[in-house]
């Protein structure tokens, strides 16, 4: 189940009842900005994991300067357990062969103690929804969503996998090794 709620973001559920939000920070009003920005200070992943994503604070402050990227924090239970961003026009970041075709996913992390419920593949469903959504918004003309993920993030490219993305050719252009581009397209697209 899928529901938009435009005063919140995006609600999504699996079938097993887990339920996530996207709160799409900069819709937000400075003070709920800071309670969110304060969870995503809280946020860690795991040692293996620090070669694959950066310092999710630091992703969500850099996205809110930039015009082309829409930084969200995934919130799960009332509590803050991941962060993604989508961007436009920068697709080649991932190495897709143009930037303007298609969104892309980066920034994308699920805090470690929230791990293992599946709350990544409902992460990266939501963000290609509210992808699709910006480009009725803005009209784009973007027909869906890429990301990289690195070749030795196994859960990652599995998350990915299960939540509609396919495999799109290799990129060695990521600074922690060999990437995986993965695509999925809009809905009906």
């Amino acid at each position: 189940m899928l529901d938009y709620d435009s005063n919140e973001g995006f609600l999504i559920e699996n079938d097993h009842g887990a339920m996530i939000w996207l709160i799409a920070l900069k819709l937000l009003d400075d003070d709920a900005r800071a309670i969110q920005l304060g969870a995503v200070a809280e946020m860690a992943v795991e040692p293996a994991q620090r070669d694959f994503v950066g310092d999710p604070l630091r992703m969500m402050l850099v996205s809110l300067e930039e015009e082309s990227r829409f930084p969200y924090v995934i919130e799960a239970g009332g509590l803050g357990v991941g962060v993604l961003t989508l961007q436009c026009g920068a697709a080649r970041l991932a190495g897709w062969q143009d930037d303007d075709s298609v969104w892309l996913l980066r920034g994308f992390l699920i805090d470690s103690k929230s791990q293992g419920q599946g709350l990544g593949t409902l992460a990266a469903k939501a963000a290609v929804e509210e992808a699709r959504k910006l480009t009725a918004r803005q009209g784009g003309g973007q027909a869906g969503v890429v990301l990289s993920v690195n070749e030795r993030n196994l859960a990652g490219l599995s998350a990915y996998a299960k939540a509609g993305f396919v495999e799109s050719g290799r990129y060695l252009g990521g600074n922690s090794g060999p990437q995986r581009i993965m695509y999925r397209a809009f809905e009906g697209a």
